[in-house]
């Protein structure tokens, strides 16, 4: 179904999903989680970002754009030095961006920090851009089982790049995503 068909009855759901007369139900349906992973098909993303970004009431929301705390990540240490630590941690590379185990701050931590501070100022996170995770290590179940993010008093709203095939949904269209701990609007 084209973005014009879909995109009214999905905002109007996303609407629904954020009443705060339904935060009860939300965790109910998320398996005790508290986020909605609202998705979409990738090549109309900058559609549904517009179109978000027109509705949504920015004394309520915050929109976090994850590419750009990518790119403040890499900067922090430099391209070069990036490069270096991302090469030698091959095949692991990944960890660069989400490493559990290691106590510098990595972009996972830095999203996560991002979602408690706009939280903490009174409004709902959305993150938009998730497209940068592909390949990070980082994905959507990391993000709504963090400890952090289920204690929230805001629910978490994460655009997410992606189609139903079948009754899985996948990332990208390429990678399959995790339904756990989140609510999803299709």
């Amino acid at each position: 179904m084209a973005y014009i068909d879909e995109h009214k009855a999905k905002f109007e759901n996303l609407k629904v999903a954020l009443d705060i007369t339904n935060r009860t139900q939300l965790r109910r349906d998320a398996n005790g989680g508290n986020t909605i992973l609202f998705t979409y098909p990738p090549v109309e993303e900058s559609l549904y970002i517009k179109k978000v970004m027109k509705d949504l009431d920015p004394d309520v929301f915050c929109f976090i754009d994850v590419s750009e705390l990518f790119v403040e990540y890499i900067q922090e240490d430099g391209l070069e030095d990036f490069i270096k630590l991302y090469t030698s941690l091959s095949p692991n590379s990944y960890k660069v961006f989400f490493d559990a185990e290691d106590p510098h701050i990595d972009l996972f931590d830095k999203v996560i920090k991002r979602i408690i501070d706009t939280v903490e100022k009174g409004l709902i996170p959305v993150l938009i851009r998730t497209g940068i995770f592909y390949a990070t290590g980082i994905e959507n179940i990391n993000i709504t089982q963090h400890k952090s993010v289920m204690e929230l008093n805001h629910p978490l709203v994460i655009f997410y790049p992606g189609e139903i095939n079948g009754n899985h949904h996948h990332f990208l269209n390429a990678k399959q995503a995790s339904k756990y701990r989140c609510t999803v609007i299709n």
